[in-house]
């Protein structure tokens, strides 16, 4: 029998001494001690999941355990590493994505902890364009949640290998075998269980590993006990025969399911291990589980409960043995770089005493301070003042970081989320000509454009509202706080009325726009006042519509003549993206050169950001060129200008239509409740999709109009009694019936 203090493993000279959950502060290891690993011994991870699954808590954890915090935070509390805005601390949830880096044992790894909430959903999606794997935390009693499936369709659109760790282990109705079964239907994936829990709810003690059949137990002897210290021992016949006999079941569908999925180590168990498959090594078996679990082609699965300090350890040691070092992610267009400086902008912060602080991943090359960089997006040249290493709010600074990690840089003034930074203009000059002599280049002119790194997808906002300063005086400061708060939330837009001149502030939800409105006010001193919320419908067209146009004008002694022939028709909402888009005839395409393709696009696209109905963004519009001739010498501008007044009357014609925004409702409630949850749903234009149980409870799955949830919080914790808990995502757009669509028409137009 062994007692573990993995700290005292991962660290030097800790000391050790402890008292309840507190770490004398010579025991705080320094960021300064972070040595710079070998590429191999990096792991760059994102915790995720639904919101209130335990992600802060665990990160929380595996700060301490690796020495890097003096105290176990509490989210409750409001005392945690990562949740360090005053929002967050006050509500108990993530707000923004915050990153972290620490050691653990011989590797270093560089965690970002994300937001659950579906408003903050772009902080999710930018951390893991950067990351190289992630955790996924589940609540044990409640398996795949709501928030659960965005985060992990971001995942799988990113191609990032994930962990899945069962939390919340310690809760009555914790179920091992539910989870496991909502992960493979839900998500789709293929759960691999890779330790089973030693006893259910309140007495949740540890977990037996099925690879090594160790049996790892937390023996908590106060409610101050921090969990760093747990005993390890092989289990013997002495152990309880009803987990003997789950281990020994577990641990054999395990090599069974690692041979269907790996092909390697199906032939060793096939040629080496015929007569008794038990008896392979548990080294051979985690090697195959790696192999699976970069391939994506299974998920690793563990369990514990963060919040009562019981196997957050070996989830740190699976993050290091299953998820894939930097050098093992495939970024084909980094390779054009060869050891010179690529990296990409992926958040931006604003610091009062610094300025913007940029957040780099480095794809390839050394990052160092006092040094210029050119950024391709911007076409210009910037130096970078100071390099640090981020925890958090609490910052270090460093003389240098290498490919594969993520950086914090100062000085970096024009850099916005989703840049391509690289080490001059030379230095991709020569990537691109790489590219093309590879038979990689794209299209020319701008030979860059093949080595610019994919950016950061910006969801569309659902709703907006005005936002005025106290007095006019004001203004000029809240248009540079609504700057810098853009430039740090891309999904946080800001437009100006052209007919009132009123200011419009566009966000994902409620809580969005409610916490931008509170940060003008805490960190940039304006009390501003918010118009009603309201929100931001889609505009398609009825049918197909074809028109002409011409544009004739002079300007000086230049004349311009362009005629254009156009169709617009409907397309699938339901297509990828349901966007709109545009084509050229096969004749015309081959004809037209690309700087009058890209005026004709850009006519196009000026086009679809007004409806003429109300005046609300186009959407599911296809529109097809079907003839551009133009007269010597006519510019590009005007070609834009003549498509954009033929786009016009062409969507005139084809009729307007206003799509509405629907949303994914989950609420969870216990069945002496459902029939009011129903009866409010039904008021609200919802449709049931399904009813189904979980435990006590059950959980009502439908979809209903975003402008039916307006203040939906506050109504269910009335007919509740505050029994109940929801959540929402954007499902999809969809047409209004013509009586919504009138009622909607009359109320802007103020007739109702």
């Amino acid at each position: 029998m062994l007692l573990h203090d993995d700290s005292s493993e991962a660290q030097t000279n800790s000391g050790e001494k402890k008292d309840g959950c507190q770490r004398l502060s010579d025991d705080v290891k320094s960021l300064k001690a972070v040595v710079s690993r070998d590429i191999s011994k990096i792991r760059n991870i994102g915790i995720m999941a639904h919101i209130d699954a335990g992600k802060t808590t665990t990160t929380e954890r595996m700060l301490y355990y690796s020495g890097y915090t003096r105290a176990l935070g509490d989210v409750d509390d409001g005392d945690t590493v990562t949740d360090f805005m005053a929002q967050e601390r006050e509500r108990g949830i993530t707000i923004q994505s915050a990153a972290v880096t620490f050691d653990w044992k011989t590797h270093r790894i560089n965690l970002i902890d994300t937001p659950g909430h579906v408003d903050f959903t772009l902080e999710v999606e930018r951390a893991l364009r950067v990351l190289d794997g992630a955790v996924a935390v589940f609540d044990a009693s409640a398996g795949v949640e709501a928030q659960t499936l965005t985060v992990w369709r971001q995942a799988e659109k990113h191609h990032v290998p994930c962990v899945c760790f069962l939390n919340k282990m310690d809760k009555p109705a914790a179920n091992l075998s539910f989870s496991i079964e909502s992960i493979k239907h839900k998500l789709k994936a293929n759960p691999v269980l890779l330790q089973v829990p030693v006893g259910s709810g309140r007495n949740f003690s540890g977990v037996v590993d099925l690879l090594t059949n160790q049996k790892l137990t937390w023996k908590q002897t106060s409610t101050r006990d921090d969990g760093q210290v747990f005993e390890s021992k092989p289990l013997d016949r002495s152990d309880d025969p009803e987990l003997l006999h789950e281990v020994n079941e577990a641990r054999t569908a395990l090599i069974e399911q690692v041979a269907d999925l790996d092909d390697e180590f199906a032939d060793l168990l096939l040629t080496d291990f015929s007569d008794n498959f038990d008896a392979v090594s548990s080294s051979k078996l985690q090697e195959a589980v790696r192999r699976v679990t970069l391939a994506r082609k299974g998920v690793p699965v563990l369990c514990g409960s963060s919040l009562r300090n019981k196997g957050v350890q070996p989830l740190l040691d699976a993050i290091t043995a299953y998820l894939p070092a930097p050098d093992e992610r495939h970024h084909d267009l980094v390779r054009w770089y060869k050891d010179d400086l690529c990296a990409l902008a992926f958040k931006v912060l604003h610091d009062k005493q610094r300025g913007p602080l940029v957040f780099l991943r480095i794809y390839s090359g050394t990052l160092k301070p006092q040094s210029a960089v050119h950024n391709i997006n911007r076409n210009s040249t910037e130096r970078m003042s100071r390099l640090l290493v981020p925890f958090a709010d609490q910052h270090v600074e460093i003389p240098s970081l290498t490919a594969g990690n993520i950086a914090l840089t100062v000085g970096l003034k024009q850099t916005v989320t989703g840049d391509t930074i690289v080490a001059s203009k030379a230095s991709a000059a020569a990537a691109a000509r790489r590219a093309h002599n590879a038979g990689g280049a794209g299209k020319r002119p701008g030979e860059h454009a093949s080595v610019v790194l994919s950016g950061v997808e910006v969801p569309d906002p659902v709703f907006f509202c005005t936002i005025e300063p106290p007095t006019m005086a004001k203004q000029a400061d809240l248009e540079n706080a609504l700057g810098c708060l853009q430039r740090e939330d891309p999904s946080l837009k800001v437009r100006v009325d052209p007919d009132s001149g009123q200011t419009i502030l566009c966000g994902m939800g409620e809580l969005h726009i409610e916490i931008v409105h509170d940060r003008i006010r805490r960190e940039y001193g304006i009390e501003t006042q918010l118009g009603p919320l309201q929100v931001a419908y889609r505009e398609s067209v009825l049918h197909g519509a074809s028109a002409a146009d011409t544009l004739d004008r002079t300007v000086g002694e230049r004349r311009h003549v362009v005629s254009v022939e156009l169709a617009v028709a409907p397309r699938d909402l339901a297509a990828p993206g349901g966007s709109c888009e545009v084509a050229f005839t096969e004749e015309l395409g081959g004809q037209l050169s690309t700087e009058i393709k890209a005026a004709v696009e850009n006519g196009v696209n000026g086009a679809y950001l007004q409806g003429p109905l109300l005046g609300y963004p186009l959407q599911g519009v296809a529109t097809l060129i079907q003839r551009v001739t133009m007269e010597p010498g006519t510019s590009p501008a005007m070609v834009s200008a003549c498509v954009s007044r033929c786009m016009l009357k062409a969507l005139r014609l084809a009729g307007g239509r206003v799509l509405e925004p629907v949303m994914s409702l989950e609420v969870t409630v216990g069945e002496e409740r459902l029939g009011t949850v129903l009866g409010d749903l039904a008021q609200r234009r919802g449709t049931v999709r399904d009813i189904q149980s979980r435990h006590d409870d059950k959980v009502l799955l439908a979809t209903v109009p975003l402008a039916e949830m307006m203040g939906y919080s506050t109504i269910l914790r009335t007919i509740t009694s505050g029994n109940a808990a929801f959540s929402l995502e954007l499902d999809t757009y969809e047409a209004m019936n013509q009586q919504d669509q009138s009622n909607l028409l009359k109320r802007v137009a103020g007739l109702l």
